[in-house]
């Protein structure tokens, strides 16, 4: 299609996922409450308000200015239009980028779709699970007799934040995977990484997590790790399979190949008679014959 149609299909595009995102986005205010009341269970309540908040306890769960309401209702409900909608957003997306692949392109694009989900579901479900514990460990330091008033708006950046960490991190070993079928790393050479990435994974988890306990970390480099092995395990068998139909599948660019550099047999020469002479050239025999050598004359 010209430039201009590819813009218009775009623009459409575009304007039915915004469509859908802002109809869940209405739909979801009128359950702003009970969004707000899930992301926020994770908090030791303190039932008696701030006179029962005795040390690390427990907490109350408060709004600390006039807009704190509304701006946190309208984030609650826009993540969760996002969140909801992105079926249709995302189909959107690949309808307008799917013609321009080829079969193959696209069936990979389907495996790792179908892997990602279930990856990064899996991902926020397990910071939701911890998220209890962290935050009972975090409360811990409070000294008795303080009280933990948290803003909601905070607690719940911070709870997204743990979801998208946690769910953008089970995507590494994923990745490890595509970078092995475009054939860019082998699985022998991320066996010999496992040191390296053993370390390097719970520096991560002790880094991108927002809490600074060592509980999240471990719940964070554990599942990579494990899932990094089963990528490793996925790569040797993938390169296996790769070098079985393709010997020189394994070598670099700059690498040659493997050549039979034997010489061959040659025939016989034949022998070539020599030209007619040129109309211009035929006016001494004698002269013609010695410009000639071995048939052919000096011109040629």
């Amino acid at each position: 299609m010209p430039l201009a149609d590819h813009l218009r299909e775009l623009r459409n595009r575009l304007a039915k996922g915004l469509l859908a995102i802002t109809v869940v986005t209405i739909v979801a205010a009128f359950y702003s409450e009970d969004l707000m009341r899930f992301l926020s269970d994770p908090v030791p309540r303190c039932e008696g308000g701030l006179g029962e908040s005795t040390g690390g306890s427990c907490a109350v769960v408060s709004f600390n200015t006039l807009l704190s309401p509304f701006t946190t209702t309208v984030k609650v409900s826009l993540m969760a239009g996002i969140i909801v909608a992105s079926p249709v957003w995302l189909y959107q997306l690949w309808a307008f980028v799917a013609p321009g692949l080829h079969k193959s392109e696209r069936r990979y694009t389907y495996a790792f779709v179908g892997a990602a989900v279930p990856l990064f579901a899996g991902g926020a479900y397990l910071a939701y699970v911890i998220l209890p514990i962290s935050m009972k460990v975090l409360l811990g330091i409070t000294p008795d007799g303080s009280a933990n008033i948290l803003a909601l708006d905070d607690l719940l950046d911070f709870t997204v934040r743990m979801v998208l960490v946690f769910g953008i991190s089970f995507e590494l070993p994923l990745l490890l995977i595509m970078l092995n079928m475009t054939g860019v790393v082998t699985g022998r050479r991320m066996v010999g990484w496992w040191r390296g990435v053993v370390m390097g994974v719970f520096v991560f988890g002790a880094v991108v997590t927002p809490t600074t306990d060592p509980v999240g970390m471990i719940a964070l480099a554990g599942p990579i790790i494990v899932l990094y092995f089963i990528a490793v395990a996925f790569s040797l068998i993938n390169d296996r399979r790769r070098l079985r139909n393709n010997p020189d599948a394994e070598l670099d660019d700059d690498e040659a190949s493997d050549i039979d550099l034997t010489p061959a047999g040659v025939d016989e020469v034949a022998a070539v008679p020599s030209a007619r002479a040129l109309p211009e050239q035929a006016s001494s025999a004698s002269t013609d014959k010695d410009r000639r050598l071995n048939g052919f004359d000096d011109v040629t």
